[in-house]
């Protein structure tokens, strides 16, 4: 018995000044917080203490950036863990920014079904984004898969009109596939109810979505830009029961 409680106090001893400096770094984040918000005049989402240099992670209006503790700096970039050619940042960034994918409203978005449809993947995407259509001849090639395509004009004014003209088909599917794959214009319609695109417009900018192609998977995690077709079958693929 006199063991045992010798052994009980000097673990309380342990886990209780093991825990002082897990709480004075969250003293001196939410600081670095205050700090940073008042000088550069931005909302801080996320911040944390890096295992690295000292180095603080501040998540900004949907990207990375770090300081030290005194704010002497701000880097924007990546972080590469040199021992394993790790890129720290853009782990960190899909952990981030990462969603649910049954929050996505999904009847905003153009479906197809290949397949059995079992793997998912909802992309953002502007017509006259020349990589949406690299992306748009690829994903074609894939089979047992459902596809939500939000439309997101965010390029440019002809961008919003072809948007559109593309809701407005009657098979919508087609409509996208044949002007981003095949350079065919879509029909000149645009009277029907065309809100959807505006709310995709409201919601991809509540998400951060600065980007086309935007893609996100069935596990809620995201992915700008054009991303190789291989890995993006890997990706789904992955994520099959």
């Amino acid at each position: 018995m006199p063991h045992f409680a010798a052994l009980a106090a000097s673990l309380v001893f342990f886990v209780f000044f093991a825990s002082v400096p897990a709480e004075a770094q969250s003293v001196a984040a939410s600081k670095l917080k205050q700090s940073v918000e008042k000088r550069l005049n931005v909302q801080v989402d996320n911040i944390r203490k890096t295992n690295y240099l000292g180095l603080y992670e501040l998540y900004i209006d949907g990207r990375i950036y770090y300081t030290d503790e005194q704010m002497s700096v701000l880097i924007a970039g990546s972080l590469i863990d040199i021992r394993d050619m790790r890129n720290i940042t853009e782990a960190r960034l899909e952990q981030l920014s990462a969603i649910k994918f049954s929050d996505l409203p999904l009847d905003q978005a153009i479906k197809q079904v290949r397949g059995n449809g079992k793997r998912l993947l909802a992309t953002f995407e502007d017509p006259n984004c020349s990589y949406c259509k690299l992306l748009a001849r690829e994903l074609l090639k894939l089979d047992n898969i459902t596809l939500y395509t939000f439309l997101y004009p965010l390029l440019r004014e002809d961008s919003d009109k072809k948007s559109r003209q593309i809701w407005c088909a009657r098979n919508k599917a087609k409509a996208w596939n044949d002007w981003m794959a095949g350079g065919k214009e879509p029909g000149n319609k645009t009277d029907c109810d065309t809100s959807a695109i505006d709310r995709n417009v409201a919601f991809a900018q509540k998400l951060n979505v600065n980007a086309t192609p935007t893609l996100f998977f069935a596990d809620g995690a995201r992915i700008p830009g054009a991303v190789p077709i291989d890995q993006i079958e890997k990706k789904m693929n992955a994520l099959l029961p």
